[in-house]
């Protein structure tokens, strides 16, 4: 069955009592037994609830796994995979990551004797090394945020797997519209269904998806244990939102593609990291693994930070925020907001500048776009 099939049809059957084509948002927190502990099927919403089932077997369905669960929000799932190691283990990161998750890595989980090297992960070498007798666990996200580096998750789940560590995706920027990581030899994807997935900026929340029944009912122990689970009206929303995520995805990634070839051309652009433009380092690799380039886009500007603060602050079609990924066009400055937990001489190493800011292409005419984006530049960064 073809994504965009699955991404209608998958996890969801017409209701058996009324026929709603949609699934019901079934609210209730309890369900009538006939005895105890014979039920049918649920007994209690943080262990199961059937608006977020059917939304679990639709993603599982469009990420090619055969087990899903959901949580409520991208930082829980994330969290629920870290549950899975001991004091003592070690995990390796790529350097590129989300704030957040770099922060509930450093500043949580260290705390708890876990112990995590961060490495360039475009350099296989590099992820080779950082390997060791006590690693569990290999993070990566790719494309990365926000410096939209691919990496090569192929290559690095089988590094992972020769020290018989667990090889973990954040596919959150490519969905599994564009990127399926399960197929390159991940053991589990991550999303937050806050962004594309979700797709209009109105509910949070994030997935896990694996092949391994084993892991999955480890997951699923904390899942329930810990009680970080996605409502039922959320469920609901990101249901919805899946429907129309083949299409979406198209009309993102042909947007970001025009903006990206324009601002690469702009002179007040120093660089701009998008794969699907051929200058990117790793476009080729973007090109095996994914099936288009996706929407979100970061350009560099040889400019103050004052004005590059000022540049974000005006524009108009583009809207200042941290969020990403909706129908509407964001953008943000990540030293200064989504960044800003990650020590300044670190995030200089990575590559986060002050002239660094990330957008988040929506649905807009292109020339909208443009002619925002041009307008701010002239009233921020024109020399």
């Amino acid at each position: 069955m073809a994504f965009e099939t699955r991404a209608i049809h998958g996890g969801q059957e017409p209701d058996p009592e009324t026929g709603a084509v949609m699934p019901p948002v079934y609210a209730s927190p309890a369900f009538a037994q006939d005895s105890p502990g014979e039920h049918h099927g649920y007994e209690y919403s943080r262990t199961g609830n059937p608006t977020r089932t059917a939304l679990e077997d639709n993603l599982t369905s469009v990420e090619g796994g055969s087990h899903g669960r959901t949580f409520a929000s991208g930082m829980a799932a994330i969290n629920t995979v870290l549950n899975l190691l001991e004091a003592g283990d070690h995990v390796v990161v790529g350097r590129d990551v989300y704030g957040d998750t770099h922060r509930l890595f450093t500043q949580v989980y260290e705390d708890y004797d876990l112990r995590f090297s961060f490495v360039d992960a475009t350099d296989h070498d590099a992820v080779a090394d950082a390997m060791g007798a006590h690693t569990e666990l290999v993070w990566i996200e790719t494309p990365t945020n926000p410096l939209m580096r691919v990496l090569d998750i192929e290559s690095i789940a089988a590094i992972a797997h020769e020290y018989d560590a667990l090889a973990a995706v954040d596919n959150t920027f490519a969905t599994p519209a564009l990127q399926r990581p399960l197929e390159l030899g991940a053991d589990v994807v991550a999303h937050s269904l806050t962004k594309y997935l979700g797709g209009h900026s109105d509910v949070v929340g994030s997935a896990l998806v694996t092949d391994d029944p084993a892991l999955d009912e480890r997951l699923g122990f904390y899942q329930n244990s810990v009680g970080a689970t996605l409502d039922p009206f959320a469920c609901f929303l990101v249901l919805r939102g899946t429907k129309t995520l083949p299409v979406r995805m198209e009309r993102h990634s042909e947007n970001a593609r025009k903006l990206a070839s324009w601002l690469a051309d702009h002179p007040a652009v120093e660089s701009v990291h998008y794969s699907g433009l051929q200058s990117h380092s790793q476009h080729d690799l973007a090109g095996r693994q994914m099936d288009d380039f996706g929407g979100m886009v970061s350009v560099e500007f040889d400019a103050s930070l004052p004005a590059v603060e000022q540049f974000v602050s005006n524009t108009e079609t583009f809207t200042l925020s941290e969020g990403l990924s909706g129908v509407e066009s964001l953008l943000e400055h990540p030293a200064t907001m989504t960044h800003a937990a990650v020590p300044a001489e670190e995030r200089r190493e990575t590559g986060i500048t002050d002239g660094l800011v990330r957008l988040s292409v929506g649905l807009e005419a292109v020339a909208d776009l443009r002619d925002d984006l041009e307008q701010a530049i002239d009233r921020s960064l024109r020399r």
